[in-house]
Parts: structure tokens; C-alpha cells; sequence
């Protein structure tokens, strides 16, 4: 068994976020719902860069794993084409899909500071793993959505190669649960670096063990 992480494209979104913050502005300008966000041209041309590097493995894929969201739903479309799979299944699950906001969506640091004040205390506090927003999810949430989709992968998927196309917090995530992280271990990791838009993480496993092979590798 093998398991290919994907973040999806660049979207639409996160250049808003990017200008806003670079901007301090305390909203983000974008109309829509989360689940609606597009890729850019950008965002396209790093799907397609994907799809070319699992064209180029010998051991290709049997089934692809999407969330459900556009700009996943997109990412994977544009991988099935260029790495031209052909009979490849394509499974959407919601359980893949980003992590809640709740009443910080929309807002970028400063706006959530400055509008939720009491809010952003706590969130210090508890931490970015345990704080739970109004009307969204912590991290500890996510792991529950993921715990339960790897439970039903090694179940009925034990021999099968792969991909999983999702969001940036749902692929630490995965690590924290895959590699039986602490809550420490994984924020630090989180620290570190971004998942880039595009980048692969993958594991393989192996005598009853799971190896990190490809760490946020970005595909040229």
C-alpha cells in the first residue's frame, strides 16, 4: 500500500488571503462560498505538474480520494488528464474536505483580532490545536474526520496504491495521525514551513510500518 497526499492548486482564494494580509487588511476580498473557490492559472499549471509526475511512476494509482470542495474537485480532474489515467476510480468524500473557520472565515489575523478580540485570547491559550472557533473546527475535529477515512482505507484498500487530493491542514493532519505524532511534534512541523499548493506527501508501507517517502515535495 501506498498513499499520495496532494494539496490542491493555488486558488482563487488564496491570493485573496495573500493581498489582504500583505495589505493588513482585516477582510479578505472574496465573494462565495468556500466551497466554490477556483484555481488560478497558476494554481492549473501546479495540478498538471502533478498529474506529469505520476505519468512518469511505474506503479501508478488505483484509486483517487478527493474532497468534494472546487478546488479540489478541479485538481483532480486536471491530474486524471495529465497523468492520463484511464481506469483509475475517482472517489469524493467529505471527510477530506478543509477544515472550519467558523466565525474567523473571511477575516484575515488582524480582522479576527480586531472583531473577535476575546476570541483570539482564547485561541492563544488552548492553542491552534485545540481551539475550537464559534461555529467551526480545531484540529482535534479534523483528526476524528481523518481517523474514521483511515480506518476505511486499510479496510477495504489494503492493497491498493493511493491518491489523496485535499487541504493543507487535513494533510498535517494525516501526519499527526499517520505517524503518531504529538500535538507539539505536529505544530512544530506546521511551523516549519507551508504545504505548498501543489506539493506531494507520501507514505509507503512497510512489515507493519509507515515510511515518510516524499515530504512536501512540489513537483518542477
Amino acid at each position: 500500500m501506498q498513499i499520495f497526499l496532494i494539496r490542491h492548486g493555488e486558488s482563487l482564494a488564496n491570493c485573496a488571503r495573500q493581498k489582504a494580509e500583505a495589505e493588513h487588511s482585516p477582510t479578505i476580498d472574496f465573494d462565495g462560498r468556500e466551497q466554490d473557490v477556483l484555481l488560478t492559472e497558476r494554481g492549473k499549471l501546479q495540478a498538471e505538474k502533478a498529474g506529469e509526475f505520476f505519468a512518469n511512476q511505474s506503479n501508478k494509482p488505483n484509486i483517487i480520494f478527493s474532497s468534494p470542495y472546487m478546488r479540489t474537485r478541479e485538481t483532480t480532474e486536471i491530474l486524471i488528464n495529465s497523468a492520463n489515467f484511464k481506469h483509475t476510480q475517482l472517489v469524493y468524500d467529505e471527510r477530506l474536505r478543509e477544515r472550519e473557520l467558523g466565525i474567523f472565515d473571511g477575516l484575515t489575523k488582524l480582522g479576527a483580532m480586531q472583531k473577535y478580540p476575546a476570541e483570539c485570547t482564547k485561541r492563544e491559550h488552548y492553542g491552534k490545536f485545540y481551539y475550537r472557533p464559534v461555529g467551526g473546527e480545531n484540529w482535534a475535529d479534523v483528526a476524528l474526520r481523518v481517523r474514521s477515512f483511515w480506518q476505511d482505507l486499510r479496510q477495504d484498500f489494503t492493497d491498493e496504491n493511493i491518491i489523496i487530493v485535499t487541504h493543507e491542514v487535513v494533510i498535517r493532519v494525516f501526519r499527526y495521525v499517520l505517524e503518531n505524532l504529538t500535538e507539539a511534534e505536529i505544530l512544530a512541523i506546521d511551523k516549519s514551513c507551508d504545504v505548498e499548493n501543489g506539493a506531494i506527501t507520501s507514505y509507503k508501507f512497510e512489515n507493519g510500518k509507515v515510511v515518510l517517502e516524499l515530504d512536501n515535495f512540489l513537483p518542477k
